[in-house]
């Protein structure tokens, strides 16, 4: 792993327009320290099936940890199988217990122990007392092949826990007994990071599947099924995106909650979308979501969507979601794109090739499988949307709300 600073965030060409826009004023009022520290981490797809891990090091033994990359989710947790905090010297029990879902139903609980947290073996950047949640109970699917754990990336909001009568390690308490304490919220890890001054309240990713890709017998070793994601930085390196970045504007503090306008099948008709209503208390009608491997359009534009394709004959492609490559011309699908809310005051523009909501040779050799879904509630903006971009989570404007810029990804 490679360590990189920079006293700039921002390419000469954007720091303008960012300082003298509005929606960058309360940057300097957001406490805390600043550093010029990034850290680039080696990402794999290949350990959940397409979702991205990187490695982390638990406590005084520095224990190797592959954690899931959520934006989707908050909480720092690790397979108590891998981690055993009663032998770690640099950590300190609580008595704090937590119990997470997940959207495919994957679940855990586990209980929460402070203690050191590394990244970048190479240089090592060393955060002490993290709450870590250490899970005794999970759903088989929950870490997948990896010496498991996730790292969620999102807000304060999403990581609630629960205080218990007495410590949480040794395991004791069921997943009832947690629901009955008082409950509270844990500050994230990537919080406590930007917090110590660490590193800047910004991270990136770059990647370029959504699902592993199987034309090599070793998965691990093909560049396309690693990324990276950076820590503290995002615009500085220059070797992973081409272009100017457009900023989408995060509305709210919970998911990385974004406005999704339209969406567009080719030269048919834009399908416009609308704001949620209040009946359904959603902040957004469009989330962007490290943690999803595939585009999920909320029911009512997923319709209008695929009537487009319908009418471009492509419908029944769609409706197998899965084909023999031989059968799949790829050049005959469209770009779809998608508008969002900008911070700048004018629209993002995103396109999504069909490369990346067709995923070529998965789950096996030969074959290719659609990435591009439907679901209740907001729509998911997941790594189908992200492969085409280099993607900079930016907590630091925006009155703490943030921003996400997007950049043409660098193959």
């Amino acid at each position: 792993m490679a360590k990189a600073t920079t006293t700039a965030y921002l390419p000469k060409a954007l720091v303008a327009p960012q300082l003298t826009h509005p929606i960058f004023s309360a940057a300097a009022a957001l406490g805390g320290k600043i550093s010029a520290t990034t850290v680039r981490m080696p990402i794999t797809n290949v350990l959940n099936d397409g979702d991205y891990s990187g490695k982390i090091y638990v406590g005084a033994k520095k224990v190797e940890i592959d954690v899931l990359l959520d934006t989707g989710s908050s909480t720092l947790a690790v397979d108590g199988h891998f981690y055993d905090p009663t032998k770690d010297s640099a950590a300190k029990l609580t008595k704090i217990g937590q119990e997470v879902s997940y959207q495919d139903r994957s679940r855990w609980v586990g209980g929460i122990v402070q203690t050191d947290i590394t990244v970048n073996s190479a240089h090592p950047l060393v955060l002490p007392k993290v709450h870590t949640a250490v899970a005794y109970h999970a759903t088989e699917e929950m870490f997948g092949k990896s010496h498991g754990g996730i790292l969620g990336l999102a807000y304060t909001r999403l990581n609630d826990a629960y205080t218990m009568p007495g410590k949480t390690i040794p395991p004791h308490y069921t997943y009832n007994e947690i629901q009955k304490g008082h409950r509270t919220y844990i500050e994230p890890y990537f919080s406590q990071l930007e917090a110590a001054g660490l590193v800047a309240n910004k991270f990136a990713f770059y990647t370029l599947r959504s699902m592993v890709n199987k034309t090599t017998a070793k998965p691990e070793s093909d560049p396309i099924n690693n990324g990276f994601l950076i820590l503290g930085g995002g615009e500085e390196q220059t070797d992973l995106y081409e272009g100017a970045f457009q900023l989408a504007r995060v509305v709210h503090d919970t998911f990385y909650n974004v406005n999704l306008k339209s969406v567009t099948v080719g030269k048919t008709a834009p399908v416009q979308v609308t704001p949620p209503t209040k009946a359904s208390h959603d902040p957004s009608n469009a989330i962007v979501d490290s943690g999803t491997n595939g585009i999920y359009l909320d029911r009512p534009v997923f319709k209008e969507v695929l009537a487009r394709y319908r009418s471009l004959g492509l419908d029944d492609e769609i409706h197998a979601g899965y084909l023999p490559m031989s059968k799949l011309k790829l050049a005959d699908w469209p770009v779809l794109t998608f508008v969002l809310e900008g911070a700048l005051g004018s629209d993002v523009t995103l396109e999504v090739a069909p490369q990346t909501y067709w995923q070529t040779n998965a789950p096996k050799a030969g074959h290719a499988s659609l990435v591009f879904y439907t679901g209740d509630g907001p729509s998911i903006l997941g790594l189908p949307l992200m492969n085409n971009y280099f993607t900079v989570f930016d907590r630091s404007v925006n009155k703490g709300l943030g921003v996400v810029s997007f950049a043409r990804i660098k193959p």
